[in-house]
């Protein structure tokens, strides 16, 4: 978002105001009239009188990442392990091909949280899904920062953040989270990512700067940050509805 408001900018002279706060608060906020444009890694939830105004539009494809301490000795995570982490099925590393020593798991507070929602989606197709942590933190920063400083901490977030934190990025199920294997859906943890707007917003600056983001230049600006533009991976639609059925059949942990 930041990247392709620079851009906007930049060939338009307009400025583009970007403010943190998650996805919730893009959808929330968006929808109200608040601000004229939000952004978001989920869809608004059904039903939410604070988010049924909301229009999205995807323009783009990530991923949810898992992260280590940096001198953490693993590589890989399997799906399941990763469901048997979040149950506390798994509870030292040595079960993942590490030390022996406890797993200290960093868990976002919120269930609907852009990686929270997301996550029990993807790996349990249960928005209502319990983890066991000890390890509660409110957003991704403190999720990543607590993860730098304790070798013994691992956690999921997203990876356009992680890329930014001195942090150990896992493979899952032998995959890395790179373009191509998001592009093809081979990691198998991506999702959308979305404009948010309200139903009845007719502001021709906000539309005029939807248009750029779905443009040719502003996939392009999109592509550019490793990050793959919607409508390169049209497939990820009907392989997400794979993932869904995946997710509910938790095998040993079920």
């Amino acid at each position: 978002m930041l990247e392709l408001a620079k851009a906007y900018t930049k060939k338009t002279g307009i400025k583009v105001n970007i403010q943190g706060g998650g996805a919730t608060r893009g959808i929330r906020d968006a929808a109200s009239g608040k601000i004229d444009i939000g952004g978001a890694c989920r869809v608004a939830i059904a039903g939410n009188k604070l988010e049924s105004n909301a229009y999205q539009i995807p323009v783009a494809w990530d991923a949810l990442v898992v992260v280590v301490n940096k001198n953490n000795p693993v590589t890989d995570i399997s799906f399941q392990q990763l469901q048997g982490l979040y149950l506390g099925k798994i509870k030292n590393w040595k079960v993942l091909g590490g030390p022996d020593a406890p797993i200290n798991l960093y868990v976002r507070r919120g269930r609907i949280s852009g990686v929270g929602r997301t996550l029990r989606e993807l790996v349990f197709a249960n928005f209502e899904q319990k983890f066991v942590s000890t390890h509660i933190v409110k957003s991704s920063g403190p999720l990543e920062k607590g993860i730098m400083k304790d070798p013994n901490g691992i956690g999921v977030t997203g990876i356009s953040s992680a890329k930014r934190r001195d942090v150990k990025i896992l493979k899952l199920d032998g995959k890395y989270p790179d373009y191509d294997n998001i592009r093809k859906g081979e990691y198998v943890l991506y999702r959308p990512l979305y404009l948010v707007i309200a139903k009845n917003n007719h502001d021709k600056k906000v539309h005029a700067f939807i248009r750029y983001a779905l443009s040719r230049e502003g996939q392009a600006v999109i592509r550019a940050q490793g990050t793959v533009p919607y409508s390169e991976a049209m497939s990820l639609v009907m392989k997400q509805l794979e993932q869904y059925q995946r997710a509910s059949q938790r095998g040993l942990y079920q």
